[in-house]
């Protein structure tokens, strides 16, 4: 019998309070985010860009999505 994917994502306790995967995710994100930020602003490639926050937002979901992709498929 084949589990459902979405069963495999349960809540985590962290010092008692329950987090869903999805925040420790997003807080693990944060840190390929600023680095790629950083690395983007160095090089003067946000010359090129044309909206900077909305850029950013993608470039954050992009990497959050990445990571969860790439992450998640121990936990099926």
């Amino acid at each position: 019998m084949d589990v459902p994917a979405l069963t495999a994502f349960h809540s985590i306790s962290f010092f008692g309070f329950y987090l869903p995967p999805l925040l420790l995710w997003a807080s693990v994100a944060l840190i390929p985010y600023v680095l790629a930020r950083w690395a983007i602003g160095r090089a003067g490639l946000y010359r090129f860009v044309w909206h900077r926050p909305l850029f950013n937002l993608a470039l954050y979901v992009l990497i959050l999505g990445g990571m969860i992709f790439i992450g998640g498929r121990g936990w099926l």
